[in-house]
């Protein structure tokens, strides 16, 4: 399976609290939460579903998890939407030292060497292992260069707080840009795939 990343940005990078309820993630004081809502225009709103449908299984971190599992999972009229049907009947896999009892119908823990474990789903035959927010981990599957292609969704506000999907320090990555567009309200979408390391200027 090609694994691959799609995670909602500002232009600044943060990607914290990106959902409809401003309440949803006040972590380290944040406050400015809700930011995507109404963001895109139906065509991004489309790509978005075509996405997840496409999806051979999931990969999360606890966090995200835990969130789409109380909504996805819970709330009816989501569970109905095209993206709650993907989510609901394909595998999904938590990468978590702390969760012991999913709540979620077909979920698999992941524990242990967590870079040969995720290796070996790739390895699997299938179209795509999808990660959809889950910074954190996100962030661990490029520094230990697991991501295939990245998807960035950067919606046209800047926030000026809020965890970003990058670090200030870190390890570098040339990207591919494969495709692109930006949409009626602005919104772009960008799909990288990396490309080993960046090439820097000599003296």
């Amino acid at each position: 399976m090609k694994l691959t990343t799609m995670t909602q940005v500002t232009v600044d990078g943060v990607m914290q609290g990106n959902g409809a309820a401003s309440d949803e993630d006040r972590r380290n004081g944040f406050e400015r939460g809700g930011w995507a809502l109404g963001a895109g225009d139906d065509e991004t709103r489309t790509l978005i579903t075509q996405t997840y449908q496409r999806a051979e299984a999931f990969l999360f971190g606890r966090r995200t998890y835990e969130l789409f599992a109380g909504s996805w999972r819970s709330v009816d009229q989501m569970r109905a939407h095209p993206i709650g049907v993907a989510l609901n009947e394909a595998p999904k896999y938590v990468a978590s030292t702390t969760l012991t009892a999913p709540r979620w119908a077909d979920t698999t823990v992941l524990g242990g060497d967590l870079a040969t474990t995720i290796a070996d789903l790739k390895a699997k035959p299938g179209g795509e292992l999808q990660v959809h927010g889950s910074g954190s981990l996100t962030r661990w599957l490029l520094e230990n260069d697991l991501v295939d292609e990245m998807t960035l969704i950067v919606v046209p506000v800047i926030l000026g707080q809020g965890a970003r999907l990058l670090p200030d320090a870190g390890p570098d990555l040339a990207l591919d840009l494969v495709e692109s567009r930006v949409d009626a309200k602005g919104v772009t979408i960008q799909v990288f795939r990396p490309a080993g390391r960046p090439h820097y200027a000599t003296a």
